[in-house]
């Protein structure tokens, strides 16, 4: 999957730093190399959290952040639903109507295509 650009340095870092090395290697690992488990997730995440002064962020708010920032871009249902893994459209409507404010962007959009083909408007005397 694509990610912003950006993000490479820091997502390099990570893997180099803190995640299981090759291709089957997890991302995420506890104190001792393995297995991430919950209770220990989330005390790493709430000390992360601390050094960061986010305050209450879930880290489930991250993946609802980058799918709001998708649709924001113009990302279609269909493009949500891959990048979120789901098989059904109702978990990417969820990201879909959060950016309803795009109204004006899209009739602005239809304006410009409309005005492309127009003619020019007649005269008051049919010319």
């Amino acid at each position: 999957m694509a990610f912003p650009a950006s993000l490479v340095p820091e997502l390099a870092h990570h893997l180099t730093e803190h995640a299981k090395a090759g291709r089957t290697g997890l991302v995420l690992v506890g104190a001792r190399g393995g297995v991430l488990r919950r209770n220990n997730f989330r005390r790493i995440w709430l000390r992360t959290l601390a050094s960061t002064g986010l305050g209450d962020v879930h880290f489930h708010d991250l993946r609802h952040t980058g799918n709001t920032l998708a649709a924001t871009g113009g990302a279609t249902t269909r493009e949500l639903m891959q990048r979120m893994g789901h098989s059904s459209v109702r978990a990417a409507l969820v990201y879909q109507h959060l950016v309803n404010g795009r109204d004006h962007q899209i009739a602005d959009c239809v304006d410009g295509q409309i005005t492309k083909v127009r003619r020019p408007p007649r005269g008051p005397s049919g010319t």
